[in-house]
């Protein structure tokens, strides 16, 4: 339910039980039986209830945000300090990787699309991300596996991350 959709039914059920309260009360001034009232008054209190919970699912909402909002920034801030302590490491990497796919004879295009695969794209985000078709990045993905001995994705990315995870425990 979005803010304006709880001001307005906030503003509704306000109304009611004001309504209900000065319908009470004339009922109360003319004498009318006191089950009446006594209806009438759950029926205004129950429009009261509505508002307070709508009022504090609004607070109880903001303050997650809020929170959502803090443990983001924390994430966002943990990862641009692990990109600034690997940058260095990420750019031999890089070299090094790039001097192997060189080493395999891969065209430039198939350059592209390895380390398009080693980040974990998938086909059809890499022929979107290229403007190409998925038949064509599929084509030059095998091409990748071919030249390179290997049988495909996963081992191409073992191939160069293998060394740097820890041994198996």
């Amino acid at each position: 339910m979005t803010k304006n959709e709880r001001l307005i039914i906030s503003a509704i059920l306000i109304f009611i039980a004001v309504l209900t309260f000065i319908d009470i009360s004339n009922d109360y001034l003319d004498g009318v039986a006191l089950w009446h009232i006594s209806i009438e008054t759950i029926v205004g209190l129950t429009a009261l209830a509505g508002v307070y919970y709508l009022i504090k699912s609004h607070f109880a909402m903001q303050h997650t945000v809020v929170k959502e909002k803090q443990f983001s920034n924390e994430l966002n801030l943990e990862a641009q300090k692990w990109k600034r302590v690997s940058k260095t490491y990420l750019d031999g990497l890089s070299v090094e990787i790039n001097k192997q796919l060189h080493k395999w004879e891969l065209t430039k295009a198939e350059t592209r699309v390895a380390f398009l695969l080693l980040k974990g794209l998938s086909i059809k985000e890499i022929a979107d991300l290229r403007k190409t078709s998925e038949k064509t990045v599929r084509t030059q993905a095998n091409s990748i596996y071919s030249k390179s001995g290997l049988p495909g994705r996963t081992a191409l990315s073992a191939f160069f991350l293998e060394d740097l995870l820890p041994p198996k425990l």
